[in-house]
């Protein structure tokens, strides 16, 4: 199917536009993206552009700075938003796209570049991690740019591409971590070996210049990092990267809870977010044919080193994540791009109208869910788990009041409150209750709401009611 460059860039268009507007609506939702939402917050509050902190006095040692550094800087120029702390997720998987179209026209032409650009614009884990608090994005942009720098740099021998593989080796390790090079080096050394072209693809890198590059870009924040916050090399290097993959029950995380999975749910993982790609692809990659036996196409296949690179490339990152019970979905995002590409390649082979058809209304069901879900989110804020309504009437009308979460309080409450709620547990309750003339508002447990305050001799007003919270404005008895 023929699709012209006014036919991309009027999809793109849409597309970007469609997650821009869903991600303005979209309230942050516990837990994962108030908690990044309120590091950035304290980034941009504190000046401090070397440590992140979990929360005040509390270092957030679990990932790097580059996702942190972006979402505070955004949040000083534009204000504190949901849009304006989504925004560099979105501007990094916009780096992502012109990466993929540029891989694409080199490999396979412009037909399949445009193609495979739709396609990962739609993807269902690209797009939503394009409007989300994440450090996900940054570490895809990092490992797509070092992947496309190595395939081109033998033939396109630039700047860009010599030196881009080393930068986005940078990008990677400021983002995620040293796990970028062994998803790197997890691709890229196989499929050496497999063609015998190490030493071709080796020389036509820069080493000795690209290395003390990455280092520069990199070694300067690890130093300063364990020198301001000492402890940062053994919990981030060997919890980070060693025990939360090989231990699925791993206790050691200071910051959220162990993500329990059966072995292999990464392919399961990886199956959810190509949709509704990735189920097209491999179905149209085994479609027997009559003139192309799937025996015939395999083994033409891996003689391709274009076709094998981008194999290699997909299933590195699920074969890392295999038998790592400690996972979430989100992992996989690194490995999409070459399902684009592969996919965008068959895309621009179809011929006649019902598959242009069925491409079309594919690359619409991710953007019209995400347009649902902001409209849903807007119309009836109470489905999501956010707290962003309760604090808003809280802040309303308590003025000075204090104003407490009992029992735990969840990163949207921290967030949206600018970390002004406080926390009191169940047993410490008497101690913040008002006394006579004095009110404070407090957010409980909706199972909790009615019994709790049953017996207190002043008023108690409700509020407001969340999907999970009860806010209660608590009033002194008389004297």
């Amino acid at each position: 199917m023929r699709l012209t460059s006014k036919g991309l860039l009027l999809g793109l268009v849409a597309i970007l536009a469609a997650r821009l507007f869903a991600m303005a609506l979209m309230p942050f939702a516990d837990t994962s993206e108030p908690r990044y939402a309120e590091i950035a917050r304290l980034m941009a509050v504190s000046g401090d552009w070397i440590t992140p902190w979990f929360e005040p006095g509390v270092p957030f040692w679990g990932k790097p700075p580059l996702a942190f550094w972006a979402q505070a800087l955004s949040i000083q120029l534009f204000g504190l938003s949901e849009f304006a702390v989504r925004l560099p997720s979105w501007l990094a998987m916009l780096g992502v796209l012109a990466l993929v179209h540029a891989c694409g026209r080199r490999l396979h032409g412009e037909q399949a570049a445009r193609w495979a650009t739709l396609v990962f614009a739609t993807m269902l884990l690209p797009f939503a991690s394009a409007g989300a608090v994440l450090t996900d994005p940054f570490l895809a942009l990092g490992m797509t740019l070092s992947m496309v720098s190595f395939l081109l740099t033998p033939t396109e021998p630039r700047p860009l591409w010599r030196y881009g593989f080393f930068v986005g080796l940078a990008i990677g390790l400021l983002a995620k971590g040293p796990l970028t090079l062994v998803l790197v080096a997890g691709a890229l050394v196989p499929w050496m070996l497999w063609h015998r072209n190490a030493r071709a693809c080796l020389r036509a890198l820069p080493w000795a210049g690209g290395t003390a590059l990455m280092l520069m870009l990199t070694l300067p924040w690890y130093i300063a990092a364990e020198i301001k916050t000492p402890g940062f090399f053994q919990y981030f290097i060997v919890g980070e990267h060693l025990l939360r993959f090989i231990d699925p029950g791993w206790e050691g995380d200071r910051y959220g809870s162990a993500h329990q999975r059966p072995y292999g749910s990464i392919w399961l993982d990886w199956l959810l977010a190509t949709l509704p790609w990735g189920v097209a692809w491999l179905g149209m990659a085994l479609w027997p044919r009559k003139h192309a036996p799937l025996r015939q196409r395999v083994a033409a296949a891996v003689r391709d080193p274009a076709q094998t690179y981008l194999m290699a490339w997909a299933l590195v990152t699920p074969a890392f994540f295999t038998l790592s019970g400690n996972i979430l979905w989100t992992y996989v995002l690194p490995a999409l791009p070459p399902v684009a590409l592969a996919t965008g390649l068959l895309a621009s082979r179809w011929q006649g109208v019902r598959p242009l058809r069925l491409a079309v209304a594919a690359m619409l069901l991710t953007p019209a869910a995400a347009l649902a879900l902001g409209v849903l989110a807007w119309a009836e804020p109470t489905r999501y788990k956010t707290e962003k309504q309760l604090v808003q009437q809280a802040d309303a009308m308590r003025g000075d009041d204090p104003f407490y979460f009992v029992g735990s309080r969840p990163f949207s409450a921290r967030y949206y409150s600018r970390g002004a709620v406080g926390l009191v547990e169940f047993p410490a309750l008497d101690g913040v209750l008002p006394k006579a003339g004095d009110t404070v508002y407090l957010a409980v447990a909706k199972n909790r709401a009615n019994e709790l305050l049953a017996s207190w001799p002043g008023v108690v007003t409700p509020l407001y009611v969340s999907r999970r919270y009860a806010l209660l404005k608590v009033e002194g008895a008389p004297r």
